[in-house]
């Protein structure tokens, strides 16, 4: 079933993104003309032209980063907490998978729009020579990667895979944090949108409350004294930093996420 609402899930969000997609790089592709031939034109309306299309550009960026994260909001709201969720929350289905397919088409399309955002970069910049020189600065980091140990090939491979599992998770956790916020508003009779807005500030300000606490906590530890005269190779402390910071965005995610499930099996409101 996690297949099928994922799957419904990107049918309902794709027919959004992937036409701010194009439109993102049909204005890149516009703006890469206009910054070679058009903005510099003797003749005014042709640079003005060409100014219009730098600034879709700016706007097409601004709308595919904001649609992202509208949507990761909206599909909840709309999907769980209002006259849908009657129909949702029957589904032979658990909260559980509800969550989970809302998360993981959430966090594939924040992902998908750093990409987009790349390439589009790169439409903008696009010229021979910058072509040229990228793909010579790919060969040389190939070139560089044959001569690897493969212990370091090994480790360089870790580190990226934790680090592609820290953006995964954390992306998550940013999620959970509205979602909890949502969740424990509309748990109440009157003025649920108000009150998940509040909801989110009282959740933001006890996870910086909380994390600092913890971080004065850590420094008058026996374990910040350890750190602090542990001298590891630079291959351990990234390990070691990234693996830190992956247990403490779980840990975050895990919180909102009880909090999530909490309000939505025990206390939503859908009147």
């Amino acid at each position: 079933m996690l297949r099928k609402l994922m799957k419904h899930e990107f049918r309902a969000t794709g027919q959004i993104m992937l036409p701010l997609y194009l439109i993102l790089l049909v204005t890149a592709f516009g703006s890469n003309i206009a910054g070679r031939w058009m903005i510099d034109s003797q003749i005014s309306a042709v640079s003005l032209l060409g100014g219009f299309m730098v600034m879709a550009f700016a706007i097409a960026i601004f709308a595919a980063c904001l649609m992202s994260f509208v949507l990761m909001i909206q599909r909840f709201y709309k999907n769980l907490l209002q006259d849908e969720g009657y129909l949702m929350l029957t589904l032979p289905v658990s909260i559980h998978q509800h969550i989970w397919a809302k998360l993981i088409v959430s966090v594939v399309w924040f992902i998908t729009t750093l990409f987009v955002l790349f390439l589009a970069c790169m439409v903008v910049a696009y010229n021979v020579r910058f072509i040229q020189e990228f793909f010579g600065v790919f060969a040389d980091i190939l070139r560089g990667l044959q001569k690897l140990k493969i212990s370091e090939a090994l480790n360089g491979t870790v580190i990226i895979l934790e680090f592609l599992v820290l953006i995964f998770l954390f992306l998550a956790a940013f999620s959970l944090q509205f979602y909890a916020a949502l969740a424990a508003g509309h748990s109440l009779p009157n003025h649920k949108m108000a009150y998940s807005v509040g909801c989110f500030f009282v959740f933001q300000f006890l996870v910086q409350f909380l994390g600092t606490m913890f971080l004065i906590g850590l420094s008058k530890s026996p374990v910040f004294r350890f750190l602090s005269n542990w001298d590891p190779s630079a291959i351990v402390a990234i390990h070691t930093g990234l693996l830190m910071m992956i247990a403490l965005v779980l840990v975050y995610g895990a919180i909102f996420y009880i909090v999530t499930i909490f309000f939505l099996k025990k206390h939503l409101n859908l009147e």
